[in-house]
């Protein structure tokens, strides 16, 4: 079928075609006029995208956008806030709804059955692409009902919306307040061990005792150095005067009987009491009683030198023996203070360790302390980041039957179900409408078409016309 047979079987039926348009039109104006005028109230919210937490003050990463809006249309749509609506306008004690209920055999609570027939019927949300403003749209055929209901639904999502912050913080809260007792426990065991310990070794904050100790440990250290110093030179000379006696040698010119000024002095006496004897020697006898006295002057002066040598000599060894002597003394002195030192540092060790316990139980009380206050202080907070831009109003004209928009879609169904009759006609009472028709439907080949205007007329002279020419031809 060509443009020329299809244009050809409309105007032959085209009361089929008008008919059925006509019949469309008028239905449809029919059923949008009575059908109930519905209206629509639209609430517009705006979203803040805030990055900064209100509390804590902290920086938050801000939210993807089309992410967070789509979460939000979810909770919009959810049975959660639906039935906080119902609550808010109690439409669970409305007659009607009662009785739609009990005609409909809902089972379980009116109230959410409301909520979900709210959701399923009447809410629609619209989140805007490219910015975080949201409109929520409920439609009703009560123009006051629309408004109230968009109002409400608004309202429940942003208590819903606080309930859902406030609820982790407040479970949160919860748990680091069942953790404070047990930290809290913590930290006084931790400060009693450490008092316990102070007293029982005397040990104060500000204790300088281990300084004390050391300085001490420090001068007993030096002290026995030097003692063993002088033990070693004592030893050296005693080693040196043994040497000296053994190989029979003179002890008048050891360092010590040099250094002794009463030793020097009686030599002096000794030389002047042998000068004055050698001189007395040459003027009397021996049996002299001056020569006697003084010999026994230069033999006392003798004695006494060698009385004041040995006491030098003896002097050494016993130096010697009292240097060791001092020397074991200032060792186990030493080795006493050193036990004391260690002692004293071990004390302070432990005094670190229990200090780091008390300071590590404070610092984990006061951190759980923080967040107990910082979740406690979330979960009664009532503030949200969704703000009501535009409160919804009654609307003034209803948005659904669109009578005019009803009658364009009629029209064009009206006229395509026209068409669709008229081929359909076609096709059950098949004719022949054009020379199209007659060389596809009989096969053969047209010469010429004569409209029917002209062919009345001048039907005899075409058809004897046609049977001269023939008869020409044929003879």
């Amino acid at each position: 079928m060509n443009l020329q047979q299809f244009i050809n079987i409309l105007l032959s039926r085209k009361w089929n075609v008008f008919l059925t348009l006509i019949m469309t039109v008028i239905t449809t104006l029919v059923v949008s006029l009575l059908l109930p005028k519905q209206y629509v109230a639209t609430t517009s919210l705006m979203i803040d995208q805030r990055s900064v937490d209100p509390v804590s003050g902290l920086t938050v990463p801000v939210q993807l956008l089309p992410g967070y809006m789509a979460t939000q249309v979810d909770v919009i749509n959810s049975h959660n806030v639906a039935r906080k609506v119902v609550d808010q306008l109690k439409l669970g004690e409305d007659a009607k709804m009662q009785e739609d209920f009990a005609k409909a055999k809902g089972i379980g609570d009116i109230g959410d059955w409301i909520a979900d027939l709210l959701l399923e019927k009447n809410l629609e949300i619209k989140p805007s692409r490219e910015s975080s403003m949201m409109q929520i749209e409920f439609t009703s055929t009560d123009r006051q009902f629309a408004a109230l209901a968009a109002n409400a639904f608004a309202r429940a999502y942003i208590q819903t919306s606080i309930e859902m912050r406030a609820q982790p913080a407040k479970l949160s809260a919860d748990w680091f307040d069942s953790q404070l007792a047990s930290l809290r426990g913590n930290l006084e065991h931790a400060q009693s061990v450490l008092s316990s310990y102070e007293q029982q070794y005397g040990i104060v904050a500000a204790d300088d005792r281990l300084d004390i100790e050391n300085s001490r440990l420090a001068d007993l250290s030096r002290q026995l150095v030097e003692s063993q110093a002088r033990t070693s030179e004592l030893q050296s000379r005693k080693d040196l005067l043994g040497a000296t006696v053994k190989q029979g040698g003179s002890t008048q010119s050891l360092q010590e009987v040099l250094n002794s000024s009463l030793i020097q002095s009686l030599k002096s006496e000794l030389a002047k009491a042998e000068a004055g004897f050698a001189e007395l020697a040459k003027r009397v006898d021996i049996n002299h009683p001056q020569y006697r006295q003084a010999k026994a002057e230069v033999n006392n002066r003798r004695q006494k030198i060698q009385s004041e040598i040995n006491m030098v000599l003896s002097n050494i060894t016993s130096g010697v023996a009292a240097s060791k002597q001092r020397d074991k003394l200032l060792a186990e002195a030493l080795a006493e203070q050193k036990a004391k030192v260690l002692e004293l540092k071990k004390q302070h060790d432990d005094i670190a360790v229990f200090n780091r316990d008390v300071q590590n139980a404070q610092r984990a009380y006061d951190a759980a302390m923080q967040r107990s206050i910082q979740s406690r202080m979330e979960s009664k907070m009532g503030q949200t980041n969704i703000a009501v831009l535009n409160s919804a109003l009654p609307p003034q004209k209803h948005a659904k039957p669109k009578v005019l928009l009803n009658m364009i879609l009629a029209i064009i169904l009206g006229g395509m179900l026209g068409m669709g009759s008229a081929l359909v006609a076609e096709l059950m009472d098949r004719r022949v409408r054009s020379a199209f028709d007659i060389s596809d439907t009989l096969a053969v080949p047209v010469f010429t078409v004569i409209s029917p205007a002209v062919a009345k007329p001048n039907l005899m002279a075409w058809l004897f016309g046609r049977s001269a020419s023939s008869g020409g031809t044929g003879a």
